[in-house]
């Protein structure tokens, strides 16, 4: 597959601060929510953003420059003034990504609202929006401030809303922009009772819709835990004059000892809690039902069990959520990915690559790198080392005899076999596990074609 992929259109218009009427500054800060606009034409600012201290590892002799223009100037990652560490992600990789998915959902008649909290990157959600997706899944209100303000048209957000400030911030984005469609979760009375008290006081003019979220089962995380409680939580949302019951939804990857068996028996409930609201007229007013679930882990048991989504008395929407694709990675996902379990489907790529200078060598079995923390994903898995390139020569190979064994803050920890050649002023390659500690420990990003080129800088908002 060739390099498809751009984050940001430069032909585009950008909404500039001076286009605006604001005075400049550090950063090309769209509209907020501005109606109208469509989200490739906010992103697009995006180049106008200026380069400086704030972004790590970037050529100090860019300072002043805009994102665009040093984009443009397509440097290379290890030639080009970069410093290190500098995490880079593969162009190639992530454009095959976003097309396999895309192709995925296709396929198994699913919608798509890939969770955005992955990557919260405003160029990441255009080229899913490009490739299809319905919109993007949130977790938390300042996700969905910031999806809003790049334009996004639809959001799903994958949690109960009870903060009665965003509440009051929510109703004011429905008012201004009647094209704009909101979904979240609801799991308990309690939650409906704060929903329709707060959205009733903020003068709220359109009722929210809601899926009720059915738990994966005890001990597991948010969500009404039996069949009875979600029916007494949609009872309430029929009396709450704000509030519109569509659907239904959950998130299978908290099923307790989660196996394809268990996994699937919890989707069978989803599907027929789903059913049974339909039979009791509990969708009436809905245009569209609702029935989500999917993350990262099981995407294939939901593709599998909304086969089984019987007709109900509207169209339904089968809505799946993964985020973790866009980048995969090399460790916790890439033992999960249901392509492993379907590799007839395809396969996701690892795009992250960190790459760290060996700094000290105080042994031979035992060296350290200038990166830490502060700079690599460690919640699940420590960094991989995999390839290693001359600090003499530039030539690589392979990381063999060279092994991640810790982190400090600035510091990662290498533990190296005997005769294993790696000397200071080497440069480390790492894999990287997690996407969602990855992405946010870097607000500006190198996108990096195989020969090193770097075409683009992609902007995240944490």
């Amino acid at each position: 597959m060739g390099v498809a992929y751009v984050a940001t259109n430069f032909e585009e218009l950008p909404l500039t601060a001076e286009r605006a009427g604001r005075p400049t500054g550090h950063t090309a800060s769209p509209t907020p929510s501005a109606p109208g606009v469509s989200p490739a034409s906010l992103a697009s600012g995006l180049a106008d953003e200026r380069v400086d201290h704030r972004f790590k590892a970037l050529p100090p002799d860019a300072e002043g420059l805009t994102v665009g223009a040093l984009a443009a100037e397509r440097r290379n990652l290890f030639t080009g003034g970069f410093t290190t560490p500098v995490l880079a992600l593969s162009a190639e990789s992530v454009a095959h990504n976003l097309d396999l998915l895309e192709t995925y959902a296709e396929r198994h008649g699913l919608a798509f609202a890939p969770h955005g909290k992955t990557s919260m990157s405003p160029q990441l959600f255009v080229d899913q929006l490009k490739r299809g997706a319905w919109g993007i899944t949130a977790a938390v209100p300042h996700q969905a401030r910031v999806y809003r303000a790049y334009g996004i048209g639809r959001i799903f957000l994958a949690n109960e809303l009870v903060d009665a400030v965003a509440l009051r911030w929510l109703a004011g984005e429905m008012t201004a922009d009647p094209e704009f469609r909101f979904v979240c979760y609801v799991d308990s009375v309690r939650g409906v009772e704060l929903m329709e008290a707060a959205l009733g006081s903020a003068g709220a003019t359109r009722p929210v819709d809601v899926v009720v979220e059915l738990g994966a089962g005890e001990g597991a995380r948010t969500g009404a835990r039996t069949e009875a409680d979600c029916a007494a939580v949609a009872d309430a949302v029929a009396a709450a004059g704000s509030l519109r019951l569509v659907g239904v939804a959950g998130y299978e990857g908290e099923v307790p000892d989660a196996d394809p068996e268990r996994v699937r028996e919890w989707l069978r409930r989803l599907v027929g809690l789903a059913a049974d609201f339909d039979a009791a007229g509990r969708f009436s007013g809905a245009e569209e039902i609702v029935v989500s679930a999917g993350g990262s882990a099981w995407f294939d048991a939901v593709a599998d069990v909304f086969t089984e989504i019987p007709e109900l008395s509207a169209p339904v929407l089968k809505l799946l959520r993964s985020g973790a694709y866009v980048s995969h990675d090399d460790g916790h996902y890439k033992h999960l990915t249901p392509f492993n379990r379907v590799p007839e489907e395809g396969a996701l790529e690892p795009a992250f690559r960190l790459w760290a200078q060996v700094v000290s060598r105080p042994s031979g079995e035992q060296a350290f790198l200038n990166a830490g923390k502060r700079d690599a994903a460690y919640d699940l898995d420590l960094p991989e080392a995999q390839v290693v390139r001359s600090g003499r020569d530039g030539s690589v190979r392979t990381a063999t005899g060279v092994t991640v064994t810790g982190l400090s803050d600035q510091h990662t920890w290498v533990r190296t076999e005997g005769g294993t050649e790696l000397e200071v002023g080497d440069w480390v390659g790492m894999g990287l596990s997690h996407p969602c500690t990855s992405f946010d420990k870097w607000q500006l990003i190198p996108l990096v074609t195989a020969d090193g080129t770097v075409t683009d800088y992609i902007r995240t908002f944490f």
